[in-house]
């Protein structure tokens, strides 16, 4: 195989990798693209960071600065915990939607609101059970 047959093939497992399940994914995340600066990238897609795969929250243009794991406006970590820790909101981008469920202070929530950007125990949480 030659170079230019090795990045069509590259683009084909990507394509067969974006249709995964998250569960799926998260045992082959060596099949989606990694994050680089300059990549035009749509929300919904999953991408390769340290190790770690998240998904663009919001379409953007990356650069350096704007790494997944430091961007949580842009990037949202993939995940099967039933429960992650509560991360406090850059914004709307990232705020909590009803229903969102959180761990935090030794308790389960969900938040009873759309758009929730308050930490647990301050407003828009219910406590569900402690952990």
């Amino acid at each position: 195989m030659n170079k230019q047959q090795a990045i069509a093939y590259r683009r084909k497992i990507e394509t067969a990798a974006a249709a995964q399940t998250d569960e799926a994914a998260l045992e082959s995340i060596e099949l989606f693209p990694k994050w680089a600066p300059g990549l035009d990238v749509l929300a919904g897609e999953r991408y390769q960071y340290n190790g770690r795969l998240y998904r663009v929250v919001q379409k953007h243009r990356t650069q350096e600065g704007w790494e997944p794991d430091k961007t949580p406006a842009l990037f949202v970590e993939v995940t099967l915990e039933p429960w992650p820790a509560w991360k406090q909101p850059a914004g709307a981008a990232d705020a909590y939607p009803k229903g969102a469920h959180v761990s935090h202070a030794g308790y389960h929530w969900e938040s009873a609101i759309d758009a929730n950007v308050w930490e647990p125990g301050v407003y828009g949480w219910d406590i569900v059970e402690p952990e």
